[in-house]
């Protein structure tokens, strides 16, 4: 696993706060440009932006002459050649130092929810996604086999959701803004709240949450109110997996800054997931994705000095009862055939006693 250079290192890092930066003022989106129009004598502001069908959306701004405008006209020449440099950024840490972009698709579906305020809302990226943001928050070459996908999965506690009182606009509508073919998937429960959404290519958006145990809510979409009016699958393991979220970049665009589970948590967790999956075909392929995940990181923490971190993730898993410690303990019988030195560094902070009793 190598590590990539200081200097990206060090573009990382700035490329994350001027991204999320940019986020707060996305008014006028840099894509666009301001153009100046002569109407009886007198000049007035109006936006220019590309509509995604090869024309352009224009809206009125202002008065030339309204001194606000103006300086915001102003403001936004450093914002777009902020956003400019960003693009350059990006490129060189994909091109040049090897981090792994999404594909252009996932990209903008995470770029429009970022844009409507989801991780604003404490929204978490999880899945395959979230995987490939690791490569920029670690510093750290991931290969690509690991990281191809075909959906994007988000994630918020439900008690966030509930209480936050605000919520991101209808999320038919932000998907629809970028494929009109889009549409809500009935959930397999027979409830009318449907938690995922495809287009008519297949790629599926899914929104998950955390299980609150009770028998009387499985199996059950969750209603998520800050959701946008889309409801979320609850989960078993998917509190240990949000608790304590980071904040990153996905190397699309100019950057887009997003929230995903600490990598030691989401390491653990994929450990637990491929002690649970089905033994027939798509179960393994599931469990072979989900094992590579977990090996890697399980190797770049510890090259990069956060084996502690990852040990305390462990310990934390292991001791929350026998169910979690059996799956644990199954997922790692399977990774460490690939990655044995790595996990097996994590894995000996547990008693042997323990490990075989799991067993």
């Amino acid at each position: 696993m190598k590590q990539i250079d200081l200097m990206f290192r060090t573009m990382v890092a700035e490329l994350q706060q001027r991204t999320f930066d940019a986020q707060w003022s996305a008014d006028f989106p840099p894509t666009g440009r301001f153009v100046s129009v002569k109407v009886d004598n007198r000049s007035y502001w109006y936006f220019d932006q590309p509509d995604g069908e090869g024309g352009q959306k224009r809206r009125y701004v202002g008065p030339a002459d309204d001194t606000e405008i103006s300086a915001r006209v102003e403001t936004f020449k450093a914002e777009k050649d902020d956003y400019q440099n960003r693009r350059k950024m990006v490129a060189a840490l994909t091109r040049e130092a090897g981090l792994i972009a999404p594909d252009r698709f996932t990209g903008q579906v995470v770029e429009a929810l970022a844009a409507a305020g989801l991780f604003r809302l404490r929204g978490v990226l999880v899945g395959t996604v979230a995987f490939q943001c690791y490569g920029a928050y670690l510093g750290v070459r991931l290969p690509m086999a690991a990281v191809l996908t075909g959906d994007a999965d988000l994630a918020q506690d439900y008690a966030i959701s509930s209480e936050v009182e605000d919520s991101i606009p209808p999320i038919v509508d932000l998907l629809q803004g970028i494929d009109p073919s889009f549409r809500p998937l009935p959930h397999v429960s027979g409830s009318p709240r449907s938690n995922a959404f495809r287009n008519s290519s297949g790629y599926r958006v899914e929104f998950l949450t955390t299980n609150r145990g009770s028998e009387e809510y499985a199996d059950q979409p969750a209603q998520m109110p800050a959701l946008g009016g889309a409801a979320a699958e609850p989960l078993r393991y998917m509190d240990f997996l949000i608790r304590d979220p980071v904040r990153t970049i996905l190397l699309h665009s100019a950057g887009v800054s997003v929230v995903v589970p600490d990598p030691s948590r989401f390491a653990v967790h994929k450990l637990i997931v491929a002690g649970r999956r089905l033994d027939d075909a798509g179960g393994q392929a599931k469990k072979d994705k989900d094992l590579r995940q977990a090996g890697m990181l399980f190797e770049a923490l510890q090259e990069i000095g956060y084996g502690a971190d990852l040990a305390d993730a462990l310990r934390e898993a292991w001791d929350r009862g026998p169910s979690w410690r059996t799956t644990i303990t199954a997922g790692v019988d399977a990774v460490q055939k690939q990655y044995k030195p790595a996990v097996h560094r994590t894995f000996g902070i547990l008693p042997l006693e323990e490990i075989e009793k799991a067993r």
